[in-house]
């Protein structure tokens, strides 16, 4: 599998339409990449936010009583 990946990756880089395509996809990937990172460190804040929300509630809750 690596060896077949490996023939197309060099055919593809020995012509001009296949080099585009290869930089399109490493541009795909980098974007990609950083999507997952800020997906992932905004859904911590969330989660973050939330907790520090349902503790506030929590605590005013156990005021009242």
């Amino acid at each position: 599998m690596k060896q077949v990946l490996r023939q197309v990756f060099v055919r593809l880089s020995q012509e001009k339409k296949g080099q585009d395509l290869v930089e399109y996809a490493l541009i795909v990937a980098a974007v990609g990449l950083a999507l997952i990172t800020t997906v992932n460190q905004l859904s911590t804040a969330i989660v973050s936010l939330y907790s520090s929300i349902t503790q506030g509630l929590t605590s005013i809750g156990a005021q009242g009583s």
